[in-house]
Parts: C-alpha cells; sequence; structure tokens
C-alpha cells in the first residue's frame, strides 16, 4: 500500500500548508503566463432539458414567488391592481396630452368605399332600361399564361346613373360604390364616348 497518494481533498484549517504549494503560488505573473494552461476538469454533463423542465429550473431559482396564505395572495393582487391602475392612467393622460397637442380630428365627408383605392372599369352600357342603373359590359382581352393566346372575356354589372345619362351603347367609366341594391355595386362616373 505503498502507492497511495495523499488526500488532496482534505481541507483541514489547522494543518499548515506545505511549502512546496506556496512557492507554486507565488510564482511571477510572466512566468504563470508562459506556462501551458492546463485543461480544466469536465463539470458535470450538460442533460437536455424539456422546455418543462427548463421553466422550472428558472422558477426554482427564483424561488416560490406564490405566498402561502390567502391573505398574503390578496395582499398581492391588491399591489398588482393599483400597480396597473397608475400605469393605465399615466397612459391615459398621455394619450389625453397628445390628442389635445394634435387639436380636433378632420371632419371629412364619409367615404363611399372601404380602404384603398377603388376599383375602376371602362365598358359599354349594354342597356338602360331601368331607372337610375345601367347594365354595363366589360370586355377583358389578356394573355394565357401558359399558352400565349390571346383570351377574350367579357363581364356585365349594374351601375347606378343617378341622372339617366348614359344610353345603350355609350363608353362610360365606372367606380366601384357601396352596396346600392341587391346587384349595384359600381357608380357611373362619366359617359366617355356617346353612341352614333
Amino acid at each position: 500500500m505503498a502507492d497511495e497518494t495523499p488526500d488532496t481533498t482534505d481541507s483541514d484549517p489547522a494543518r499548515p500548508t506545505p511549502p512546496a504549494e506556496t512557492a507554486e503560488e507565488t510564482v511571477a505573473p510572466e512566468a504563470a503566463v508562459e506556462a501551458p494552461a492546463e485543461p480544466a476538469a469536465p463539470a458535470e454533463p450538460v442533460v437536455p432539458q424539456t422546455p418543462k423542465e427548463r421553466k422550472a429550473a428558472a422558477r426554482a431559482r427564483r424561488g416560490n414567488r406564490r405566498a402561502a396564505t390567502p391573505e398574503e395572495r390578496a395582499t398581492e393582487r391588491k399591489a398588482k391592481a393599483a400597480a396597473r391602475s397608475r400605469y393605465r392612467a399615466k397612459r391615459r393622460e398621455k394619450l389625453q396630452a397628445a390628442r389635445a397637442e394634435a387639436g380636433p380630428a378632420p371632419t371629412t365627408a364619409p367615404k363611399e368605399h372601404g380602404p384603398g383605392a377603388p376599383k375602376e372599369r371602362l365598358g359599354i352600357v349594354v342597356s338602360d332600361k331601368a331607372d337610375k342603373t345601367i347594365t354595363v359590359r366589360i370586355d377583358v382581352a389578356r394573355r394565357h399564361r401558359r399558352y400565349q393566346k390571346i383570351v377574350r372575356s367579357s363581364t356585365t354589372l349594374h351601375a347606378h346613373d343617378e341622372a339617366n345619362d348614359a344610353h345603350a351603347g355609350d363608353r362610360v367609366r365606372v367606380i366601384e360604390s357601396r352596396p346600392l341594391s341587391a346587384t349595384k355595386r359600381w357608380r357611373l362616373v362619366e359617359v366617355l364616348e356617346r353612341a352614333k
């Protein structure tokens, strides 16, 4: 049993430190820099944790935040409610100050159309028999995406004509509007070309 090495983990404060160890510790800083650093012993292996385990570990590090008694929980709730009230009052004051600085909101006429630019179409009036309504044919010619052939199609729509200005055969411009009846969603803007 002569191979036994002395146990260095024992840290007895009464036992004096051997002089060899103190000499190593008092080495000049230049010598310490030149000496190759020994690789540190690896700590305990890092075990991948699930998100649930990570949250539980974080909670354990922070300590138990929940109060033990109902009275303590009630006081915590009251403190949080008071903090929320202060925050909301401060935010309300800022908002009111910003509104007062901006002045009154501009009053504009209610828009006929929702957000964005309303669609416009050019077409030929095919019928003007109904009162204050025209039927407009919209002709579309577009190139087919795959076959590159010109494909022509047309669609009809009903447009509001307040003055009964447009007649069959006229070329007109119509604009998108709010629903005016069961089928009318467009309004006449102008008559571009009269029928001959």
